[in-house]
């Protein structure tokens, strides 16, 4: 059964830095690609990074920068390390995979999100 779990969300001041986890079981976080995602109240849903099992990754030019991602096969985690953090981050974080090799298209299976909140 494949299951993802976010942690390390919370209040952070402008400028700080938060590390989220993303713990995964049922599959491997080596073989597959994992992304995080965010989703902001009343706004689309949006991809932040994405790690492959080659370790390409994908940042979109919004946290270019300040955003890296890293893996650590054992302990079967995705991580999502956040610098320089903006009140524009602010959002609940999803990590989620679809069991693919690819950071494009459609994703089947996804955490219960962790809130990240950024005050100015």
């Amino acid at each position: 059964q494949v299951q993802l779990v976010e942690s390390g969300g919370g209040l952070v001041q402008v400028g700080g830095s938060l590390r989220l986890s993303c713990a995964a079981s049922g599959f491997r976080v080596r073989d597959y690609a994992i992304g995080w995602f965010r989703q902001a109240p009343g706004k689309e849903r949006e991809r932040v990074s994405c790690i492959t099992s080659d370790y390409d990754y994908t940042y979109p030019d919004s946290v270019k920068g300040r955003f890296t991602i890293s893996r650590d096969n054992a302990k079967n985690t995705v991580y999502l390390q956040m610098n320089s953090l903006k009140p524009e981050d602010t959002a609940i974080y999803y990590c989620a995979t679809d069991l693919r090799a690819l950071c494009s298209g459609p994703v089947t299976y996804w955490g219960q999100g962790t809130q990240v909140t950024v005050s100015s």
